[in-house]
């Protein structure tokens, strides 16, 4: 930046792109592949967005067949400017943890100690007589049995039943705050406390995005590996990677390089946040080890996450899973639902872990047939093109409005139609 973004040329990036990767072999000759005038066309715009009037920083990361071709820096990391944005800055991912879960639960599933089908209440005490609420009100609620009881696959597709918010489910949503969950101080309470929690609609009969879900499938985890689920996350997935600086609970020794995480305020200026992970940060984001939102992470470790998927589950001599896992999390599983796509969009299945596109013009934006990735609450993203062999990620640290009133504009769909536009 000579304003407030730092490149190098092509060589000099090319260069130091490798650092850290395994998989980095020759990345000046991907880098020189890709279409140079919309590269700049997408530091131009990542330079806008973070201007005055616009988010605090970013970090993007764009790997084509194993390598890095563009990464870049963006903005500041804190609210007082005196910080610029670093490529090892530090974010909270929120749901991207979600697919790290997924992962996990995914490994005990190929080690023949859990499946799919296996019923949650094989796995954790009181859910074998699930309740589905038909009707009444928070303080009366009347309920029925379900129509089965919960796999792990409900709670992997988000298709377990639990409220959601859907239309028709605020009373449902209103029993479940009154149960609090998430007041929990460990992953056994609240699974305890979801055991108490009556479904919106039965098994399998609607996708209904919650966190509740993943929480469970953390603890089950625990249950079945026999240790803590940071403990599990960190022996089998993130030390075999390398992401050094992904975890519940960032060092105190690391915490400068955490992002400011910004809301608009009604005056329309950018403000703190409220909780205790911004006025600490690096402080853990829950009470628990949250399966479904409490890492944090870099652009570089989750670089090395996405890419052992799309990889196949290898990353260099350590293989985490098996390429047929890795295309089952990859496929459609809401082939039941008719239509068999999400609350968000008529173009996107869900996977294991993730969206699948199904219908790229539908979902009206660039990519392909089986591209999958999720986002975080306080906008990061990621996705995985295995058709193209890309991995583009977005990090940035603001939590949008959902009132209506003004805010920063999403990023997501311009920054991937940018990475598109630019593929060789």
């Amino acid at each position: 930046m000579t304003d407030r973004s730092t490149w190098q040329s092509r060589a000099a990036r090319a260069a130091l792109s490798c650092l850290g990767f395994l998989w980095c072999a020759s990345t000046a000759v991907a880098a020189e592949a890709w279409r140079a005038d919309t590269l700049d066309a997408l530091h131009a715009f990542m330079r806008d967005a973070t201007g005055s009037d616009g988010y605090l920083g970013g970090v993007t990361l764009i790997m084509h067949d194993g390598r890095i071709v563009d990464v870049g820096t963006y903005g500041y990391e804190d609210l007082a400017h005196k910080r610029p944005m670093r490529r090892d800055a530090i974010f909270r991912i929120y749901s991207m943890t979600k697919t790290v879960t997924s992962v996990a639960v995914m490994m005990l599933v190929e080690e023949g100690k859990v499946s799919l089908d296996t019923p949650l209440a094989d796995l954790l005490p009181g859910f074998d007589h699930p309740q589905v609420m038909a009707g009444g009100t928070a303080a009366t609620p009347l309920l029925r049995p379900a129509s089965r009881k919960l796999t792990l696959h409900d709670l992997l597709t988000h298709t377990s039943g639990y409220p959601a918010g859907l239309a028709g489910e605020g009373e449902a949503v209103k029993v479940m705050e009154r149960i609090d969950p998430h007041a929990a101080g460990d992953l056994t309470g609240f699974a305890q406390r979801m055991s108490r929690v009556p479904l919106a609609a039965d098994p399998g009969t609607r996708f209904g995005y919650d966190g509740a879900s993943l929480e469970l499938v953390a603890r089950v985890v625990e249950v079945v590996s026999k240790r803590p689920f940071a403990t599990f996350l960190q022996e089998r997935i993130f030390g075999p990677l390398g992401m050094q600086d992904t975890g519940f609970r960032v060092p105190t020794g690391h915490r400068d390089r955490v992002v400011d995480i910004t809301r608009m305020a009604d005056n329309g200026h950018l403000v703190i946040a409220d909780g205790p992970s911004a006025a600490h940060p690096g402080e853990p984001l829950n009470r628990y080890m949250s399966g479904a939102g409490g890492l944090y992470s870099t652009a570089d470790d989750y670089g090395r996450f996405a890419q052992m998927l799309l990889d196949g589950g290898r990353y260099g001599d350590h293989v985490l899973l098996g390429r047929k896992t890795v295309e089952l999390m990859m496929r459609n599983h809401l082939g039941m639902l008719d239509p068999p796509v999400t609350q968000f969009s008529a173009g996107e299945g869900f996977g294991i872990g993730g969206y699948v596109v199904i219908d790229p013009a539908r979902r009206g934006q660039l990519g392909s047939v089986g591209q999958y990735g999720w986002a975080g609450a306080a906008s990061t993203t990621y996705t995985i093109d295995p058709q193209e062999h890309l991995v583009a990620i977005l990090m940035l640290q603001h939590l949008p409005r959902d009132d209506g009133r003004k805010d920063l504009p999403r990023l997501a769909r311009p920054f991937y139609d940018l990475v598109y536009h630019a593929l060789p």
